[in-house]
């Protein structure tokens, strides 16, 4: 099975950018849709963004369309999030995520393997 370790995240002003990492070990990291989910105090934890093997098919949650771009590279075991125009409430821990499913949906109990996450923390 794959392990997944997120980087990347820190402290940012509203209207900033930041871009978070996910590196995979274990498995072959090509056999893995990614995503990434999001968790606010309090807040259940919601769907950001995911991507399919190939890295051609993305699909993102509401929230953050037209400012988050989800990424992957094969051959470094990477997926990445580049998020813009950040704001206040994008503020919550943010979770890397693989399945060995073709499903991408919102629900992350279609998703099998978790990293610990990185917190995100949007100033205003």
């Amino acid at each position: 099975q794959v392990q997944l370790v997120e980087s990347g995240g820190g402290l940012v002003q509203d209207g900033g950018s930041l871009r978070l990492s996910c590196a995979a070990s274990g498995g072959t990291f090509s056999r893995y849709s990614m995503g990434w989910f999001r968790q606010a105090p309090g807040k259940e934890r919601e769907f950001v963004a995911a991507i399919g093997r190939n890295g051609y098919f993305r699909n993102y949650g509401d929230s953050v369309k037209g400012r988050f771009t989800v990424s992957r590279d094969n051959a470094k075991n990477t997926v990445s999030l580049q998020m813009n125009s950040l704001k206040p409430e994008d503020t919550a821990v943010y979770y890397c995520t693989g399945s060995l499913g073709l499903r991408m949906g919102d629900a992350p109990t279609e998703y099998s393997y978790w990293g610990r996450g990185t917190q995100v923390t949007v100033s205003s």
